[in-house]
This record gives structure tokens, sequence and C-alpha cells, in this order.
């Protein structure tokens, strides 16, 4: 075992920053043929890109290859190493969706076919800086997919990033991934050190100083990453009308939408602008994220329910009891769908969101963690009938509060903004287990 990143067998699609703009198709396919799916890995591998190409230089389209549970089980993989698995992995998305707060209109009985069903094995995610770079790659790949009878296209997403390089709620997304230790990029928080390599890639320490579980055999697992993958519509005109019905101007309703988030629609952290907007500040990538939150233990800045404060607490939580780096992990937001033209707070009946996906190789103490305990409960900030305002499991009486001099502010009957429309828990092996993958025959199951 050597600490030093094998950055020539890890797949780019964790790793690699987006470029700006880009566009992306995401696919999923059925393996009716172990066979078939066997020789279409093959076929994919030279389309793949390793870490190491992409760090050096951003390539003018990128694709990784992930699997879920039932998919590695299509492909024959023996069932002593589909056991090696993490559980959250091996039961799925809609097997968890209770404890993910996925309920209601979020629950699995409302999801768009095939999400959340068994017939769902491999998913292909393909970005490029531009449309004809994508459409060659895509295209590649689909005739590879096209020699083998044995596998179904069974369900395309197309995404991209919005003209104004924003989520479809108007906010800058993005801001303050971790830096990943050996990958050689700087962190933009000078506050916050690289992580540890092993909290995204199997194969190395993690932040505890040991190695995470790893699936085997060896050559499968190492250099692999957990994949979470969720489809957010996202309702807009709510989102719009909610807040002015609570301002009493634009001005406020700006404010509001701000205390929510954790920052201001151009990206300009509360921490460092907490009373307007700053668009140059948004704009600079080291400073709209060099802060920490230990300096507003009141959340008179940024309130400790908003948005990105919840999903990365950084250095305002008690350390004694939670450390907030066991729990980071690569957080990936591209858009869907058209945006809602500004000052329209009509529904137009778009569907509109956001493709998410987090990577990790702990996708119990990272995205389940911060999913169900940070965003969904408000019991580590002190108040427990509060979830995250935007993206938290609402239904219409949940409150928010604002703290401000002399009295505070609360936000009560807060409707659901976002959807979820389904998602999985794949893995993305590393080039070698994609090789091992490709070679499995009858005799070695």
């Amino acid at each position: 075992m050597t600490d030093a990143l094998d950055l020539d067998d890890i797949q780019a699609g964790a790793l690699h920053e987006r470029p700006s703009p880009y566009v992306g198709t995401y696919v999923l396919l059925r393996v009716n043929d172990a066979h078939d799916g066997r020789r279409l890995i093959r076929r994919l591998i030279p389309l793949l890109s390793p870490a190491r190409s992409v760090l050096d230089a951003t390539p003018s389209a990128w694709m990784t290859v992930a699997f879920t549970y039932q998919g590695l089980q299509a492909l024959g993989v023996p069932q002593e190493s589909l056991d090696s698995f993490a559980p959250e992995f091996k039961q799925g998305m809609a097997a968890r969706a209770a404890e993910l707060g996925d309920v209601g209109d979020s629950g699995p009985d409302h999801w768009e076919e095939p999400l959340g069903s068994t017939d769902v094995h491999i998913a292909l995610a393909t970005l490029a800086p531009d449309q004809a770079s994508l459409d060659e790659l895509v295209e590649r790949a689909r005739r590879a997919q096209d020699e083998f009878p044995g596998i179904d296209v069974i369900w395309r997403q197309d995404c991209h990033q919005l003209a104004s390089g924003r989520t479809s709620f108007g906010f800058r997304d993005g801001i303050g991934q971790p830096a990943v230790e050996g990958v050689g990029t700087a962190p933009t928080n000078p506050g916050e050190p690289p992580i540890k390599a092993g909290e995204i890639v199997l194969g190395y320490p993690d932040e505890t100083g040991g190695l995470p579980p790893m699936p085997t055999p060896d050559v499968l697992g190492r250099n692999g990453t957990y994949v979470v993958f969720r489809k957010l519509h996202t309702r807009v005109a709510a989102y719009r009308s909610y807040l002015r019905e609570q301002a009493a101007n634009r001005r406020e309703e700006a404010l509001l939408g701000a205390k929510m988030v954790g920052r201001w629609q151009s990206g300009a952290p509360l921490a460092l602008a907490p009373d307007a907007d700053d668009p140059e500040l948004g704009a600079d990538p080291k400073r709209r994220n060099d802060f920490l939150y230990r300096d507003d233990p009141r959340g008179l800045k940024c309130p400790a329910g908003a948005h990105a404060r919840r999903a990365n607490p950084r250095d305002s939580l008690d350390h004694d009891a939670v450390d907030v780096r066991l729990h980071r992990m690569i957080r990936r937001g591209t858009s869907y769908g058209t945006a809602l033209p500004d000052g329209v707070l009509d529904d137009d009946g778009v569907d509109r969101g956001i493709i998410f996906v987090f990577a990790g190789a702990h996708p119990g103490r990272q995205f389940e963690f911060v999913k169900t305990q940070w965003l969904n409960d408000g019991i580590f900030i002190g108040a427990p009938q509060e979830s995250d305002p935007l993206v938290g499991p609402q239904d219409g009486s949940g409150t928010f509060t604002v703290p401000r001099h002399p009295i505070r502010r609360r936000l009560r009957d807060i409707p659901p903004f976002v959807v979820t429309r389904g998602g999985e828990y794949c893995f993305a092996p590393g080039l070698r287990g994609l090789r091992w993958l490709a070679d499995l025959t009858e005799e070695s199951r």
C-alpha cells in the first residue's frame, strides 16, 4: 500500500473540476446479458480519462462509468465480492428513502422511472466544455452500446451550466469544495487543509489515519469511489413567491434569500459580506471561500441553519464532539431544464432542477450523515424543529430562524422548494477495476 495517489488509475470524474461553461449527459443502462455487459465495459475503457490526464490539461470531454449493486450482480461479480461493499450501496437509495427524508412527493413511489428500480445497472456521466465535444464522445459510447443487443438504454438526462452560471434558484454553486491531498490543487480556503485522499478514493488512509473498508478483490476496490446520484426538481416559482410574501421590499427579499442559502446570489458569502451583496467578491474563486464561522457563533452574519453552513459547518462545531472533516465529500451540481425568467412568480410547468452527484469513500458518514443529521435535522444547531430551509424535507409547516438585533426573526410555514425525483448509489472503479470486470468469466464466478 502506498499513500501516493495513483492518478493513472483513478477515473477523472470525482477529482476533476468542471470548466465554465459546460454541458453534460447522464445515461442509465440495463444489462440483460452479462457477456454483452462485460464486452461493453471493454469498449468503453478507451473512452475514459484517468485523473492525471485531466489535471494536466482539460480534455475536450470526459466520461465516468459507475455501477449499481444490481449492475455488478448482472455482470457476474462473485457474491463474496458483492458482500464486501458498503451497506448503503448494497441496499440502494430507494430502500433508504425514509431515513434520507425522501417521503411524500419525494418518496420512491413518485420517482421518475426507472430511478430507484432494480433495472438501473450502469451509469454513464459525460461532460464537456461545449456541445460539439459532448456529442462526439456520447456518439462514440452509443456506437459501442449499439453493438451489444444485451444492453438497453433506459434513461437519459441532458444537463448544463445555466447561462448565468448559477442554479435554477439563482445562486452561484460549487463553492467550498475540499482540496484532496495528493491531487496537487491548492485549497481555496487557507483555513481548511486538504483532506486525506482516503476520504474520497478507496485504498488510501483517511482522516482517521486508517484505511476505509474496501470492496474485494483489491483490484476492484482500490482507486474506486462511491458515487451518490440524485435528481432534484426545484420549485423556483414557489421559492420566489415565498420570499416576496415575507419581504417588505426587494432589498429585504434578496437578504432573506441570502440568509436561507448562506451567501448572496453572486456567490459572496454572508460571513464576508453580511449586509449587502459584493459581486466582485462572489466572482473571485479564492476570496469567496476564504472564511470560517467561529467569529459568528450566534449566526448574526450567517444563520447556523442556512443551507451552506449546514452542509459545511467549517469550524463552528465543537470539534471534541464532531470532526467536520470526517463528513467532507466532493459535490457536483449540474442544472437541467431551462431557467425560469427573472421576476416570474408563477410556475410555468417546466421540469427544471439540479442533478447532484456526491463522491466519497464513506457513503454512510459522508452523504447520509450530512443529509440526515445536518440538512434534515436541527438538533446540532440547537433548533430541533428546523430543517434546511432550501433542501430539507419541508411540509409547509417548517420554520427558519434569522438571528438579528434586537429581536430574531422567524420565517414560518416554509413550503417544499426541492422535490426528489430519484437517485442511485453507484460505485466507480479504477481503470484496472474496470478491466477486471471486463475480463470476468463464468469460471471466475
